[in-house]
């Protein structure tokens, strides 16, 4: 056995743990997690059924930690694991996974499948069996800060092309702020009106707000790739600033597993509380609307619907808010089959869009968002997570749907802001 071989063994060994052990014995192989699942049900394909992509780690545990597979190994009958198994899975476990949680959701017992792909991951990335254009994002990631390498010239050139469309000033690394607001590399390089957007909202609602150029990044490519380390330490950095700044929050932007990992991983990862509130973009927008700050005027009278981030509303729980925002700006809004909880994913999330020899399977995976589009005949979508922006775009160009626009909910509402003092 190799020592590459041994460590990513040795990884998912540690993985194993009560929660596994119970996820293994009450599995009832009924099959509803394959009838939940993108890559299944678009392609047919029994090996993309979500339980099957746990395979190796099952016999690592029936192996080792079950009577009867302790007996088999001593007899030489166990279910070994090979390198060449693990090459095999990887394509399972990184091509054909966003962790959209949909599989956990419809679980009659209540096994957490998305938890296990990611304790799976730890394993494979310890054994060098993760996609090349993982493993080189979080090494840029945790060396320059971003999984797209130094963005801070990018971060300031697009501040400064910001202020000098709002006349309003953002300040950089501002102590004592309410609020220090993250970004991820894609709005940073793709979607920069973000920043204009929030500037615009925030000084209406009165609110102060700061960015850090010593963790600005919300992006987590650790918990994509299955590397603790990693991700324990791309939180460390964002913990580090917010504490160094003394803010009183931490603003998630419009990023699935930046949400995540900082808002409910990154305390166990760090092994603390914070002693700061981390909210989701969308979640403060909607509570200033509440609090009568967020004042709109005027409403886009397109046939619009809106995408459910998984890792935002199924995974994070961020269902109610964006429905309210949508009602202040939106004339003609427009819920597609399985909308909200249940929404389908968007087929990128998760690392997979980054995986390029996953491009013709995530070509595939879209057709169920697109047949939901056609089938309420939308002509804008609106969606709050950056990389699902742009994989809705990328994908419904590839399908010739060019034509359906795509917009980030946080800039559709300071389109309608009602700004005057």
């Amino acid at each position: 056995m190799t020592a590459t071989l041994e460590r990513g063994l040795n990884a998912l060994r540690e993985q194993i743990d009560a929660p596994v052990a119970s996820f293994f014995t009450t599995c009832v192989s009924c099959g509803l997690c394959a009838e939940a699942c993108i890559f299944y049900k678009e392609t047919g394909e029994e090996k993309f059924t979500p339980i099957h992509k746990l395979d190796l780690m099952r016999r690592l545990w029936a192996n080792e930690y079950t009577l009867l597979g302790k007996v088999k190994s001593l007899l030489g009958l166990g279910e070994k694991i090979t390198d060449a198994d693990l090459a095999e899975w990887e394509t399972l476990v990184y091509d054909s996974c966003t962790m959209c949680g949909r599989c956990t959701l419809v679980c009659p017992v209540g096994n957490d499948i998305t938890l296990m792909i990611r304790k799976m991951r730890e394993g494979m990335s310890a054994a060098g069996h993760a996609p090349k254009e993982l493993v080189g994002a979080a090494e840029r990631h945790s060396d320059y800060g971003s999984p797209m390498g130094d963005l801070h010239k990018a971060l300031k050139a697009q501040i400064a092309h910001a202020e000098k469309e709002t006349g309003i000033p953002i300040e950089l690394d501002r102590e004592g702020a309410d609020y220090m607001a993250l970004l991820s590399a894609q709005e940073i390089a793709e979607y920069p009106g973000v920043l204009a957007a929030m500037s615009r909202i925030f000084r209406k609602a009165g609110i102060t707000w700061t960015i850090s150029t010593e963790g600005f990044e919300a992006t987590n490519v650790g918990v994509q790739l299955g590397n603790r380390d990693v991700a324990r330490t791309l939180v460390s950095r964002v913990v580090a600033a917010a504490e160094k700044l003394k803010v009183k929050g931490v603003i998630s932007p419009e990023c699935g597993h930046a949400y995540q990992a900082l808002r409910w991983e990154g305390p166990n990862l760090i092994g603390k509380t914070y002693d700061f509130e981390v909210v989701h973009i969308i979640e403060l927008l909607d509570r200033l609307r509440a609090e009568g700050k967020l004042k709109t005027k005027g409403k886009d009278d397109t046939r619009l619907t809106f995408h459910d981030p998984c890792q935002i509303n199924r995974r994070g729980g961020i269902n109610r808010e964006p429905r309210n925002l949508l009602g202040l700006v939106a004339e003609n809004f427009v819920e597609t089959e399985d909308a909200g909880t249940m929404n389908w994913c968007c087929g990128g999330g998760g690392g997979v869009g980054a995986n390029e020899r996953a491009a013709d399977l995530r070509f595939k995976a879209f057709n169920r968002k697109k047949r939901q589009f056609e089938a309420v005949g939308a002509e804008k979508v609106v969606t709050m997570c950056a990389y699902c922006h742009h994989t809705l775009e990328e994908q419904l160009e590839e399908h010739g749907m060019e034509e359906l626009e795509v917009e980030g909910l946080t800039e559709l509402l300071a389109e309608y802001l009602d700004d005057e003092d």
